[in-house]
């Protein structure tokens, strides 16, 4: 055994890194699914004295899947900042939790040290921390991405306008976009997931929600988020293509498949740049990801679901993305079980997605089967607030009627404008100003004067 602590007297050992990292997890699912999880408490926590006790050096000599057959093991050794690691080097993973709840340890420090972070040393990080030390330390965590809004400022929340449809209908889509922006949502994006992964039907939603963004006037940004080939071959075909989807993991096997691969990636990056559509500093990539997602591939290796979780994060913040959001229940209670594990998870996410210095969102959400409900949504949509969050995603009353789990309804942003005081990015909250949609203390507004015109402009769309 590499790993050993003692507790009342019964040392525990633990095989290697990827052993005590997993057993160091606090309980969910789908570790003990995998048969990684701690055996119960007193291993779990024998696990994290070990892992509070190891230096950070570790993780720099210890690859948790071997760099000779993975691309992210090699791209997370490769883009290590030897320098940017520095001013931390000498730190244990527990010392490392006391760095960051200093109070000096500000914005400026945190960017400082951003990729001398690997994936496993934030991942290992989070599995000694309580709910407030993942708020405390996220909340310090200002990264700020812009296209058409400024999505990221500290004291602000963004939204995704989720307007799904079980057959694409683009009336469908159109009314329920208008659905979400009569609450104020859609400052990040306007994003469908298409039922069809078909290169017209994606050629014809992004040109659909393209029409009602130029006819509205609305300072943001829209998507499709069908597979990166097909936005490819919408790219091609010169369609409005703001922003290029993809599901991502974080190993080459469990990329392989979702059907990419590093370079496919880059490839479609280079695509969407060449079109012009944003300013040449513009963020022109959104990524999804999801604890279970390499372990529901078979592609894990053994590693516990959330340090796979953070080791996508390396493949997101290669392509700097305007937006990254972890879908933290909708794989399902086979890797989330409960309330209690979603809530957890999400915040983990969300504390390493922003050490790693991505804009990070949370899809804040659950399956019908899983041991959850709206309540704890609310709890974690209220946490995440308050750990600085970029950006949820909403949909008409918290029900998506073509992925058929269950998400934050629009009325929470709303909730999250007028009761947490945390208005949308800056450029959307002037438009909806414009339009009378909310008054100057950040108020909905029932009956918005110039509203009526825009609507009826709506209409002219040829959905």
């Amino acid at each position: 055994m590499r790993y050993k602590t003692t507790i009342d007297g019964t040392v525990y050992g633990f095989a290697d890194l990827k052993d005590l990292l997993a057993k160091a997890t606090p309980e969910r699912s789908g570790d003990q699914l995998a048969g990684v999880a701690a055996e119960g408490p007193v291993e779990r926590l024998a696990a994290q004295m070990a892992l509070a006790d190891l230096p950070l050096k570790a993780f720099l000599a210890e690859a948790l899947i071997p760099v000779e057959t993975d691309e992210v093991s090699r791209l997370i050794m490769e883009r290590h900042d030897k320098a940017a690691f520095a001013p931390i080097s000498s730190l244990t993973v527990g010392e490392f939790r006391e760095w960051l709840l200093r109070a000096e340890t500000a914005q400026r420090q945190l960017e400082a040290v951003t990729f001398g972070l690997t994936p496993e040393m934030v991942a290992a990080v989070s599995k000694i921390m309580r709910l407030q030390d993942l708020i405390s330390v996220a909340s310090k965590r200002e990264v700020v991405t812009r296209f058409r809004s400024t999505i990221g400022l500290k004291g602000r929340l963004s939204t995704r306008n989720q307007p799904n449809h079980p057959t694409d209908d683009s009336h469908g889509i159109a009314a329920s976009a208008i659905d979400g922006l009569l609450m104020g949502s859609g400052d990040a994006v306007i994003g469908v997931n298409p039922a069809t992964d078909t290169a017209d039907d994606y050629i014809r939603i992004v040109s659909l929600l393209d029409e009602l963004r130029a006819r509205l006037s609305i300072p943001t940004q829209t998507c499709c988020l069908g597979h990166v080939t097909t936005a490819m071959k919408a790219i091609a075909a010169k369609a409005p293509v703001d922003l290029v989807f993809q599901s991502i993991a974080g190993s080459q096997k469990a990329n392989e498949g979702f059907g990419v691969s590093l370079s496919l990636l880059k490839e479609a990056h280079e695509a969407v740049r060449s079109l012009g559509r944003g300013a040449i500093d513009a963020s022109l990539m959104y990524f999804e990801t999801g604890q279970g997602a390499a372990l529901s591939a078979d592609a894990n290796f053994g590693v516990d679901q959330q340090t796979m979780e953070a080791r996508a994060y390396a493949v997101a913040r290669e392509f700097s993305p305007l937006l990254v959001n972890t879908v933290v229940g909708f794989i399902g209670p086979e890797y989330l079980f409960n309330g209690k594990q979603i809530i957890r998870a999400g915040l983990e996410d969300h504390f390493c997605g922003k050490l790693l210095g991505l804009p990070m969102g949370v899809d804040v959400c659950y399956t019908n089967h899983a041991d959850a409900d709206q309540e704890d949504m609310d709890a974690l949509l209220t946490l995440l607030c308050a750990a600085n969050v970029n950006f949820v995603i909403t949909v008409p009353g918290a029900d998506d009627v073509m992925l058929n789990y269950q998400s934050l309804a629009h009325h929470d942003a709303v909730y999250c404008r007028e009761t947490l005081k945390r208005p949308p990015a800056p450029e959307f909250e002037r438009w909806l100003l414009d339009i009378g949609l909310i008054d100057g203390a950040g108020r909905l507004l029932e009956a918005p004067p110039k509203l009526a015109g825009y609507l009826a402009d709506a209409r002219l769309l040829g959905a």
